[in-house]
């Protein structure tokens, strides 16, 4: 099979040649800048010094490029966004280097500024007359949001402010998303990944809005999770209004892309925590489902998309539901929080609905543990979740800064031997 035929058939729920790969198919599966450098290097990819890029910004991950793709012979590929989280082009590229010294490109509007203390603020659309949207702590490796919220006034909170940012593709956006698709679904035989984060009802990463100069509503992420207990009928105006542009904007990229998207993530907002919910199942079924539902339905009736929900944590007690709301994959697959055992889950759900993760902890294992404890991992994960197809591999998150190298190479070098 070639790469796409290998992860529809698995999307599929039937085993195919061998268990899919994804590595960088979206900003919930990929590399921070760092580890792509060294693995880069420990594959003789590139010469000593040899820059990578930031794709993302807010999450500092590097490109897997083309060639890394096939060295690792990974399965699936990336439509990205446009803009990044900060709100300016994924263009322009310039040197930067991190605080370990891994030599980076980012785009032109990283336009930060180092504070006295060596924190470092980014600003959005890279706009330094703006409030600074993000801070980078001295020596750190990411950058943490800047809530920008005004005081509050009970009487004057407006829906539409929260729902600002999401708005209707421009020409030009759906202009790059047909030609950036276009390119990967004609020049490569992988699965293709699209993800829009206008369907992403509530997700913590985009409430305070690094985008937007001035944001308005409710920004901070504490007032916002309160609000989904205290103020549930805002939320669910927001909500609504978020939907109604959503399934208007579906429409028009299906018009463009067809069915050349094979994947794309509907959801990216965490429900999950190590131990248990942090939102109850009413609130989920109250305030989330509905939507999730409508748009899973859309996409169901109108494509040939499959939807891919992202919550970390231990989130066993809503899988049902999300198989009620529609998703056809869930993701990170967080094995490591509290009854999240993946035999379990495969036995339970794994009929119907496809595992994407799950297959390292990138969160101890992978980090912290030796080489032969990450194969180990790997060999054991794959022989549970592979059975009857519905399953591909990936990271628990993103595989993250620090990482030895050996581990690395242990991690990619056991899954090509048991996949």
């Amino acid at each position: 099979m070639n790469s796409r035929e290998r992860v529809l058939r698995s999307l599929n729920h039937e085993e195919p040649d061998r268990v899919p790969l994804d590595l960088g198919a979206s900003v919930l599966t990929g590399m921070h800048v760092s580890s792509v450098y060294k693995l880069r290097q420990a594959l003789k990819l590139d010469s000593p010094g040899t820059p990578v890029k930031v794709l993302d910004p807010y999450q500092m991950l590097g490109e897997v490029a083309m060639d890394l793709v096939d060295a690792l012979e990974v399965d699936v590929v990336q439509v990205p966004a446009a803009t990044t989280l900060f709100g300016y082009k994924r263009e322009g590229w310039k040197p930067w280097a991190l605080a370990d010294g891994t030599p980076v490109l980012v785009p032109a509007g990283f336009n930060t500024v180092p504070e006295a203390n060596g924190d470092i603020l980014m600003y959005p659309e890279g706009d330094q007359s703006a409030a600074p949207s993000g801070r980078m702590p001295a020596g750190g490796f990411y950058f943490d949001e800047i809530v920008r919220q005004p005081p509050l006034e009970e009487e004057k909170l407006d829906p539409a402010d929260n729902a600002e940012e999401f708005s209707a593709l421009s020409k030009e956006e759906l202009g790059y998303f047909e030609a950036e698709t276009d390119r990967l679904h004609s020049h490569t035989d992988k699965a293709v990944f699209a993800g829009f984060c206008f369907t992403s009802f509530g997700d913590i990463a985009l409430v305070p809005a690094p985008w937007l100069k001035n944001p308005k509503g409710i920004r901070d992420i504490e007032e916002w999770y309160i609000s989904t207990v205290t103020r549930q009928e805002y939320v669910y105006r927001v909500f609504e209004r978020q939907c109604e542009v959503a399934i208007a904007n579906l429409d028009k990229l299906h018009r463009k892309l067809g069915n050349k998207v094979h994947v794309t993530l509907i959801s990216g907002t965490d429900f999950g925590a190590q131990n248990n919910l942090f939102i109850s199942k009413q609130s989920y079924r109250d305030l989330f489902k509905p939507f999730h539902k409508t748009v899973n339905d859309w996409l169901h009736k109108n494509t040939g998309w499959k939807t891919f929900i992202h919550s970390c944590g231990s989130v066993v007690e809503l899988i049902a539901d999300f198989i009620e709301a529609g998703f056809d994959i869930l993701n990170p697959v967080q094995t490591a929080a509290a009854g999240m055992d993946p035999k379990d889950l495969k036995e339970r759900f794994g009929e119907q609905i496809v595992f994407w993760g799950g297959g390292v902890d990138t969160q101890r294992t992978l980090p912290f543990g030796t080489a032969e404890e990450v194969r180990r991992e790997v060999r054991e994960r794959v022989e549970i979740l592979r059975r009857g197809g519905g399953f591909v591999f990936a990271g628990i998150h993103n595989i993250q800064a620090g990482v030895p190298v050996e581990n690395l190479l242990a991690l990619f070098e056991a899954f090509r031997e048991y996949r």
